[in-house]
């Protein structure tokens, strides 16, 4: 602590005394100037013009001492006897009394009007600081500017050589955010101290409180082995309180032997109340934004649901957007197997090399093995222990904090969500926001296995519908087309054994005859219609050529293909050809028409096009409807552009999801 006289510094009060000393002398000399002209009594109120100045410089203690010292010189000099301190006029020595008084009151009077003067500029800089503050915080300005602005602030107003603001970790240190210097010496930031030892942040925590340290010699500790490296004496610090939790501290120290001002912690506590302002703003508009962001991947993941997309594109974005979301190194969607094994179903951040499809078996001990063994979400924070149980690619990866969250189809576990992070630890609140996007997964899911059973179910309604007409087809041409045959020749030979003279019989069972041959022509066409033989004999272009030789209209046919494919897929491929060359007969009036079949890609690829009116609708009418339904049934999609007075274009796309056999010869 600095040695002080009179409550002053021992500098500062060497340097009032010899002005003191020195406006004595020069009030001194006025009055020998003017004493031949002017009563001496009457020059002693010139001395006041040496009390003031220090009364406002260096306060009322010291001009009392000048006022003492302008009596003695005074009476010394001017007062008869003339060289000594004793004053034999009683009027004199009122006189002198008199002026002391005066001086006195004149000397509090500047001293405090001096200190009002000060209080008030100090009030003016430090309100225009806090304004200067407070006009960020109302910008919303980002929390960095505040915590720089703020930092420097404190220090300017707090007379500090050295500011620095700091918040409390939760791994028990404290991190430096911004710090400030008037001295050539800067203190660390963007760096983390342990709170062992002495130091202001430490205190602070403690307490909740306002702290001064007045030494740090001795003292232990990393911030204190900075405060002695950088020559700090003293340091003083107030909690920022956010929530009403200490949130952190704003610290200001000095080089300098003089402590700070007695109101020190109320200057800096009313900008700890605008930095936790800041800090609340930025964190609601953090949760804001957030929450905003959550809500606009939910509705494009939404979106994709209600849209029918593949469960595959679907998992892709789920994956993107809740590892955009949590700020996340991996997520990855995985479905659960029956031997025990999990499926890899997409994956984002280091996941997203991995091929969809891959198995694994999950770590024992770890989320997920629990998420499949308890059905509820569970997160793992890894240490070195648990660290070795992790996959060989998530080790590699250093991964430190792991969420899986179950996804629940129907009642049934069918897998699990992970986010996964290699910075810090995961968020708590990210098992209840994970959990509407598992609900999107799960109807997903639901959508397509029911999408799935109900494309099987219409496959199965086709499969059976062609087998049946395939076997009336074979029934009728092997059982009563036959057996007509049989009737019709017989009946011929009936009549040509018929005599002469009966030419009446001989006529009727000619035209019986007749009439049996037309049935079994009739009856041979209604079994085409049911199911042509020549596709299961000849195949789709034995078929197809078929139709263009007994259409109505002009057909110019391009067979593209070589092999045999699956029987529903041909028969298809058939009745397409078929309903539309009717239609171009019957409705659109057409001059001709074109069929064009050829396989691309695995799909088998069919068009058909008339110069008809055009104007079909594909909605009306149970040709096209039957059609759409018998292609839909087996994966496929059909197309139907018909605008009126440009003819119809009819394009089918039909998987061919089984090996292709070559043709028989």
């Amino acid at each position: 602590m600095a040695w002080t006289r009179l409550n002053l510094p021992i500098g500062r009060w060497w340097r009032g005394l010899l002005t003191s000393v020195a406006l004595v002398a020069v009030v001194s000399g006025i009055v020998a100037l003017l004493e031949p002209h002017i009563p001496a009594l009457s020059l002693l109120v010139l001395y006041l013009f040496a009390v003031l100045p220090v009364a406002i410089a260096w306060g009322a203690r010291l001009a009392a001492l000048t006022s003492l010292l302008s009596v003695g010189v005074f009476a010394f000099l001017f007062l008869r006897p003339v060289g000594s301190f004793w004053v034999e006029e009683a009027r004199n020595a009122v006189a002198l009394a008199v002026f002391l008084v005066t001086s006195a009151v004149v000397a509090e009077l500047a001293a405090r009007s001096r200190r009002a003067a000060v209080e008030a500029e100090r009030l003016t800089k430090e309100q225009s600081a806090l304004r200067r503050v407070a006009t960020l915080v109302a910008e919303s300005a980002d929390p960095v500017a505040v915590f720089e602005a703020v930092t420097r602030e404190v220090g300017l107003l707090c007379g500090a050589d050295l500011a620095r603001m700091e918040r409390y970790e939760a791994d028990g240190t404290v991190s430096a955010l911004a710090a400030w210097s008037r001295v050539p010496v800067q203190l660390a930031v963007d760096t983390r101290f342990d709170l062992e030892g002495l130091s202001v942040a430490r205190d602070v925590r403690r307490t909740g409180g306002p702290v001064r340290l007045d030494s740090f010699a001795g003292a232990t500790g990393q911030i204190a082995d900075e405060a002695r490296a950088l020559g700090i004496r003293s340091s003083i610090g107030c909690p920022i309180m956010v929530a009403g939790q200490v949130w952190g501290v704003i610290a200001a120290s000095t080089k300098r032997d003089e402590p700070f001002g007695a109101n020190t912690e109320s200057q800096i506590a009313g900008f700890t109340e605008l930095v936790a302002t800041a800090i609340e703003n930025a964190e609601a508009r953090t949760e804001l934004r957030r929450m905003a962001d959550e809500q606009a991947a939910l509705r494009r993941v939404a979106t994709m649901v209600a849209q029918g997309t593949g469960p595959d594109l679907v998992f892709a974005a789920v994956a993107e957007e809740v590892g955009a979301l949590f700020d996340a190194d991996g997520t990855a969607l995985v479905r659960f197997e029956p031997d025990g094994q999990a499926t890899l179903v997409g994956g984002h951040g280091w996941l997203a090399g991995h091929q969809p499809g891959s198995r694994f078996t999950p770590p024992p001990g770890l989320a997920l093995a629990s998420v499949r063994e308890t059905e509820r979400a569970a997160r793992t924070e890894l240490d070195g222990s648990a660290s070795a149980r992790l996959t060989e690619d998530a080790w590699q990866q250093g991964i430190r904090s792991a969420v899986d969250i179950p996804i629940v189809v129907e009642g049934r576990l069918w897998g699990a969500i992970n986010v996964a992070s290699r910075r810090e630890r995961l968020p708590q609140d990210t098992e209840q926001r994970m959990t509407e996007f598992t609900e999107l997964v799960a109807t997903t899911i639901a959508n397509a296995e029911a999408h799935t059973k109900l494309t099987e179910s219409r496959a199965r309604l086709v499969t059976t519908a062609d087998e049946t007409r395939r076997r009336i087809e074979r029934d009728l041409h092997d059982g009563a087309q036959q057996r007509l045959v049989s009737l019709a020749l017989e009946l011929r030979l009936a009549q040509d054994g018929v005599p002469a003279y009966l030419p009446v019989l001989r006529g009727s069972l000619g035209k019986i005859s007749e009439g049996l041959t037309e049935v079994v022509d009739e009856l041979r066409e209604m079994a085409r219609g049911i199911h042509p033989s020549i596709l299961s004999e000849g195949g789709l272009g034995a078929a197809l050529r078929m139709l263009a030789r007994r259409s109505a209209v002009p057909v110019e046919l391009s067979i593209g293909i070589a092999s045999r494919y699956p029987a529903p897929v041909e028969v298809a491929a058939y009745y397409v050809v078929s309903e539309a060359l009717t239609n171009a007969t019957k409705h659109a009036d057409a001059s001709g028409a074109e069929v064009t079949v050829a396989e691309h890609d695995g799909t088998l690829r069919l068009q058909v096009r008339d110069d008809g009116l055009g104007g079909a609708e594909p909605g009306r009418g149970s040709g096209l409807i039957g059609l759409r339904d018998r292609v839909e049934a087996l994966g496929g999609s059909i197309d139907v552009i018909s605008r009126t007075g440009h003819g119809t274009v009819i394009e089918v796309s039909l998987p061919l999801d089984q090996t292709v056999h070559p043709t028989a010869s």
